[in-house]
């Protein structure tokens, strides 16, 4: 197994410890956290791919520029565009002063944590397509 290959199958192992821990925040009403560990299953899915692909200095945390990477190599990626929400939950929903004067544990809804499970879901559905081919 190349090294490509071990890299990537370990970041999506993880990618997927994420978005099941972000499906277990969600059913606790800590939608906050849903939010960012969809985010963080998303970005680990990404580089997964990235690094199946020889790409190694991989210092991004932006879906949208992850994505935008990974259609370089897969068009595939560019039908995903719309999870580039995600970036907007990587810091506020982690940081009291990531939002104006609001507690991120009170300002995420449910309606917040749906939409990021669906987009690491489409992430990682999308990625484990291509690693079942490798």
């Amino acid at each position: 197994m190349s090294n490509n290959i071990k890299y990537a199958e370990i970041w999506f192992k993880q990618a997927k410890y994420d978005l099941e821990a972000a499906l277990v925040s969600k059913e606790n009403g800590s939608y906050e956290w849903a939010c960012f560990q969809a985010q963080q299953s998303a970005e680990k899915a990404l580089k997964a791919f990235l690094f199946l692909n020889r790409k190694r200095n991989v210092i991004l945390h932006s879906i949208r520029k992850l994505i935008e990477e990974c259609g370089a190599i897969n068009k595939e990626f560019f039908k995903l565009k719309k999870a580039k929400v995600l970036d907007q939950y990587y810091i506020p929903t982690r940081y009291p002063n990531g939002l104006p004067d609001e507690v991120p544990h009170e300002f995420y809804m449910l309606e917040d944590a749906d939409l990021c499970v669906k987009y690491a879901q489409k992430i990682i559905q999308l990625v484990a397509t291509i690693l079942k081919k490798v």
